[in-house]
């Protein structure tokens, strides 16, 4: 029969977190609250990225309500990138064009071929 998955709430979480933060072995930690090593570091990780509310408590997660419109900051940002991604573009097209000018040029350039090839480099030893 399957064990059945424990659920911690927020709380419990933080204070481990805080245990481990602190210094002590993450593994005795682990062995004494009988949570696998792998699960604390998942919640230290998005505690480190998000705090506390960005560890799961109890229950389903609230539905996100809409995100905020970006500051002017993060638009001046995203089209000076645009801007930089444009640019680069039109240069890797300039090379594009350049370089099926020279393959052109260089293709017509080419002597057509009369039947089997060009002469053999040596003579043949069958006599």
């Amino acid at each position: 029969m399957p064990k059945k998955a424990r659920i911690f709430s927020r709380e419990f979480k933080v204070s481990v977190i805080r245990r481990m933060l602190a210094g002590e072995n993450v593994s005795a930690i682990a062995r004494e609250l009988r949570v696998r090593r792998k699960d604390l570091y998942v919640w230290r990780d998005r505690f480190r990225a998000g705090g506390a509310e960005a560890l799961r408590g109890r229950g389903r997660p609230p539905k996100r309500l809409a995100t905020a419109p970006p500051s002017a900051a993060d638009v001046a940002v995203a089209q000076r990138r645009i801007v930089e991604l444009e640019r680069k573009i039109g240069q890797q097209q300039l090379e594009l064009d350049f370089f099926q000018r020279a393959l052109r040029q260089v293709s017509g350039q080419r002597r057509p071929s009369d039947g089997s090839g060009a002469m053999p480099s040596t003579r043949s030893s069958k006599r």
